[in-house]
């Protein structure tokens, strides 16, 4: 059952991204998807808990999205004015978040935010190279950097 839900999803976002209706891109993409979600199943039986929410994932794409518009405004502005101030440094986070593909998908995405890079990832601590330094508290750092995609993914 979850490798024919893999091959169907994998495919529609496959139709999605060429947006081709020809038999060639179809059974193309159809082979493609079911290789991916043939490994997918094999591979990663932890991710067994793994519930397809689509609020959940309409959420975090809008808080996503938000952020990194705000992120790309603040950077520009910075490159534009010289005046404003850069206190570049590293910074590191704790997270509550428990399962490695969670963690995985913040990390990233802190990394897409512009002005904030995902160094490393160790048990529950991320350290993260972050443009302008506003506080060395690690829980606050957190809140500010993190915060947002961190309440999605924790529900």
């Amino acid at each position: 059952m979850r490798l024919i839900f893999w091959t169907v999803f994998l495919f529609i976002i496959w139709v999605a991204l060429t947006m081709s209706f020809s038999n060639q891109e179809l059974i193309t993409g159809f082979v493609v998807s079911f290789i991916l979600a043939l490994l997918y199943v094999r591979n990663y039986k932890s991710l067994d808990t793994f519930r397809f929410q689509p609020i959940m994932y309409l959420s975090y794409l809008v808080v996503f999205l938000k952020n990194l518009v705000l992120s790309n405004i603040d950077v520009a502005r910075r490159v534009i004015d010289p005046k404003l101030p850069i206190n570049p440094g590293i910074v590191a986070i704790k997270t509550a978040l428990q399962e490695d593909y969670k963690k995985l998908i913040l990390a990233n995405s802190i990394t897409l935010t512009p002005g904030t890079i995902t160094l490393d990832v160790q048990e529950d601590t991320l350290y993260i190279h972050w443009i302008d330094v506003r506080t060395a508290d690690m829980k606050e750092a957190g809140e500010i950097i993190a915060g947002d995609f961190e309440h999605i993914l924790l529900k």
